[in-house]
């Protein structure tokens, strides 16, 4: 029961972080103010890499910058290092 919530939070975390990706698309074509690619840098570090990584491929945005192409697929990485140590520890 434990991990099908954590999994929740997770799916329900990444579904967010893709839909932020999606409103910085949108607020870019319509010339409005922006989120920082910081904010989204940080998104993806915080757990939502693949959530960011599905929101640049589904709104096809930030694709060409090599600040997106490298820095998501290294948070993803960190991710799931976070995951794998997280479920090693002894409390587990």
């Amino acid at each position: 029961m434990r991990y099908q919530m954590i999994i929740s939070i997770y799916l329900l975390w990444n579904i967010l972080t893709m839909t932020v990706v999606g409103l910085d698309k949108y607020k870019a074509r319509h010339n409005r103010w922006r989120i920082r690619e910081s904010t989204l840098l940080s998104l993806a570090c915080a757990m939502g890499g693949v959530g960011v990584f599905f929101g640049m491929q589904l709104f096809r945005h930030k694709t060409q910058h090599a600040k997106f192409t490298v820095g998501v697929p290294l948070a993803i990485a960190l991710n799931v290092a976070v995951a794998v140590l997280t479920w090693k520890l002894p409390w587990h």
